[in-house]
């Protein structure tokens, strides 16, 4: 959670899923918001889609998911790198060619 660090630690008090928590952060107040904010809405998510009431299953299932998200966003991202080095290095050989 250190994202958009402010470099002073605080307690921040945020509200996932009706229950409020104080977080110990150096991140802006505004980031861990935002964080709680799409925790709630991915929790809400997964209980339109499930019929579990207990808070634990939908706590587990919004974690699986959101770890599903990253998990995918790394491989995109990694995929995205890959590609951009092989075009970099191909412009590179490009402009050798040219240039000599």
């Amino acid at each position: 959670m250190n994202k958009e660090a402010s470099g002073k630690e605080r307690l921040v008090e945020i509200k996932v899923f009706g229950q409020t928590y104080t977080v110990k952060t150096d991140a802006d107040e505004e980031h861990i918001q935002a964080v709680a904010q799409y925790v709630n809405a991915k929790m809400e998510e997964v209980l339109k889609k499930t019929r579990s009431v207990s808070t634990l299953s939908v706590a587990i299932l919004t974690a699986l998911n959101i770890a599903d998200d990253l998990l995918k966003e790394r491989e995109e991202r990694k995929a995205i790198l890959q590609e951009v080095d092989k075009k970099s290095k191909d412009l590179v050989r490009q402009i050798e060619i040219n240039i000599g």
